[in-house]
């Protein structure tokens, strides 16, 4: 070969990998601009019909706290419907696999269902993540409520493109709903299209910044379990909300560094931390509080990072709308939460 044909060769090459790294950059750029604009399910208004499912504990002598979820839909001009399963038992589950992915299926499939209340969380959603087939859903979006083992559902359903919502289940309420004022109240405005903005308590922990990005997140044990998986969210632009329960700080810290491992914070635009609740304390005991330990795993990223807000596993658990765009603003007397409409 020629010095002028190897000459010619090699021009075609630059500009055929410059025409496909300008198109691979457009692709990025529409992608994410496709992945931005997540799908609303419509506000609840007098009339409309929610469901009641359970797809994970049993709900062993449950039954009143259910009756006083519906009349407390009915107060507010809802009507319920109590999926056929929610009452059944296999073991550590309300019902088999089988009937509680069928109670979930029939409330994505039917239209005339306007939110999907979960009875409880507590384990079982993982094993019918994978059965769910949402194509009527996407034709008749509706909000899904929860939290905790949810967190799978909420992962599922961003990945779909639709907003969820991260609130009270049924088994929270309790009798004196004054002791839960907050966490009713917030949880309705967000079903009715009234979301609230949040001003937290200031922590000395909080890594100070500004951050715009769509809110995720949730249980930090099912964001974990959801590792490398297609249910997996990818964080690029969006801000994480994390909570916990029951767990060791060792615990916690290695599902943290898991997750970083995983490169789940290269490109993550900041980090809420909701309750860390009822910690384990282990022989070996951690040596820092549970924000020195967030902070730390987190040091080599510069993002904000804002605690104190009142979501979890406590009774003043406040609605949050997953996949909608926040503006995180943390500072160290207090930090805030904006919705975008």
């Amino acid at each position: 070969m020629s010095l002028r044909h190897l000459f010619v060769y090699l021009i075609i090459g630059i500009i055929i990998f410059y025409s496909d790294s300008v198109y691979a950059q457009d692709d990025t750029e529409i992608f994410t601009t496709m992945a931005s604009q997540l799908i609303r399910p419509p506000y609840l208004k007098v009339g409309d019909t929610v469901a009641i499912v359970a797809p994970s504990g049993i709900l062993k002598s449950r039954e009143g706290e259910i009756q006083q979820a519906i009349t407390l839909l009915n107060s507010w001009g809802l009507n319920a419907k109590l999926g056929a399963n929610v009452f059944n038992k296999a073991d550590h589950f309300a019902g088999s696999d089988e009937e509680r992915c069928e109670d979930f299926q029939n409330a994505l499939d039917d239209a005339s269902i306007s939110a999907i209340w979960c009875a409880r969380g507590g384990y079982g959603t993982v094993r019918i993540l994978d059965k769910l087939d949402y194509t009527k859903f996407k034709a008749h979006p509706k909000w899904l409520i929860g939290y905790s083992d949810i967190t799978a559902l909420h992962n599922q359903l961003h990945n779909e493109g639709i907003e969820s919502l991260h609130a009270l289940m049924c088994v929270s309420l309790t009798k004196d709903l004054s002791e839960i004022q907050e966490t009713v109240t917030t949880f309705k405005s967000a079903l009715f299209g009234n979301p609230t903005n949040y001003t937290l308590e200031g922590s000395e922990y909080n890594r100070e910044g500004e951050a715009n990005g769509q809110l995720i997140g949730g249980n930090l044990t099912m964001l974990h379990t959801m590792l490398g998986s297609d249910t997996s969210i990818d964080t690029t632009g969006k801000i994480l909300f994390i909570e916990e329960i029951g767990e060791y700080k060792y615990h916690i810290d290695r599902m943290l560094q898991s997750l970083k491992r995983a490169g789940y914070f290269d490109n993550c635009k900041g980090v809420i931390v909701g309750d860390m609740s009822k910690l384990r304390k282990n022989t070996t005991l951690w040596g820092t509080s549970i924000e020195e330990l967030i902070v730390d795993a987190l040091s080599e990223y510069n993002f904000p990072i804002a605690f104190n807000m009142p979501a979890g596993h406590e009774k003043d658990n406040r609605a949050l709308i997953l996949g909608r765009t926040i503006t995180l603003s943390s500072k160290k007397d207090k930090s805030s939460i904006t919705f975008k409409n």
